[in-house]
Order: structure tokens, then C-alpha cells, then sequence
């Protein structure tokens, strides 16, 4: 079994905050349509088990060889948005209002945050069919810090956050 194969299975934590719809074809070529970019297929093998929702423990934060606003080891994963339009719930769906709202640059695709601190699929250098990188922006520090090469590696590199000291 590959870590992304381990990470896969125990990925999602329990309970229904930010859960959407079971994702379906259709309302993933939507989704590519009103986003303007191809969203990686090891993102899809994720939100095909669970469409967003709040990340298991065990994988609910990604190491930083810097400190950020958040920490001065990692930043957090707590929850994952899905692809859908559940009320009150956001999801990747929203990622066009949420980019001009906290002036972040674009392409992106949101993937995680609270509008202070984002964790998103980077397009920028990779252009809006490409493999984009992962990338944490800091809105109040007005900073970006690329995590990962792509969404695989990104996945493959998470802990719990317990493992970390009180930073």
C-alpha cells in the first residue's frame, strides 16, 4: 500500500460539518467549467470517498520548514471542502467569490480555510490545465508559502497535529 493509499483510507474524520452531495461525474466536469481548471484526479479519488468534510486526526496538519502565522512547525487541515452546493457549507464551488473577497491571486482553487489562512490548488505556474501546486496564503500576513509540488504530495506529507508541540 502507497502513503497515498494509507492517507486515502482513513482520511476523512467523523461527522457531517461540510460534507456535500456524493460527488458524481457531471458535477465534477461542472465544477472544472465554472472553475476554469482540471482538478487533479488524486484530489477526485478523495472526494469520490466523502465530498468534503472535517479531516481525520491523524492527517489534519501538513509540516512547514518556516514558521507561519499559524505555527512555527506546520499549518492545519482540520476540514476539506467538497464540490456542491450544500447551504450554509462551503465548498471549491465558491472559490471565484472567496479569491476576490481576501484579494488572493488567481488561479486558484480553495481548498481549506477560514479567510485569514488558505490551503489551495495553485495554477499560477502551471496554468489551468496543469498539475498545480499546493500553497498556504496568509491574508493578515499578506504571505504565501508553496507546500507541496502537487495535490499527491501534499496528501502523502500530513500528520496529526498532535505531533506536534504546543508552538
Amino acid at each position: 500500500m502507497t502513503r497515498f493509499d494509507e492517507v486515502k483510507a482513513t482520511f476523512w474524520g467523523e461527522g457531517l460539518y461540510g460534507v456535500q452531495a456524493p460527488l458524481t461525474d457531471v458535477a465534477v466536469e461542472d465544477a472544472e467549467r465554472q472553475l476554469g481548471v482540471r482538478l487533479p484526479s488524486s484530489l477526485l479519488e478523495i472526494l469520490r470517498l466523502q465530498n468534503g468534510g472535517l479531516v481525520a486526526s491523524d492527517w489534519d496538519a501538513f509540516p512547514t520548514g518556516v514558521p507561519t502565522s499559524w505555527s512555527e512547525s506546520h499549518v492545519p487541515l482540520d476540514g476539506m471542502m467538497g464540490i456542491g452546493r450544500r447551504e450554509d457549507q462551503l465548498s471549491l464551488l465558491d472559490t471565484p467569490y472567496l479569491v476576490e473577497e481576501w484579494g488572493l491571486p488567481s488561479p486558484l482553487a480553495l481548498l481549506s480555510g477560514d479567510g485569514h489562512c488558505w490551503i489551495a490548488l495553485d495554477y499560477r505556474l502551471c496554468g489551468r490545465q496543469g498539475e498545480p501546486s499546493v500553497t498556504w496564503f496568509d491574508t493578515d500576513w499578506n504571505t504565501e508559502l508553496t507546500l507541496a509540488a502537487d495535490f499527491k504530495t501534499f496528501i502523502e506529507g500530513l500528520t496529526s497535529a498532535a505531533t506536534f508541540d504546543a508552538d
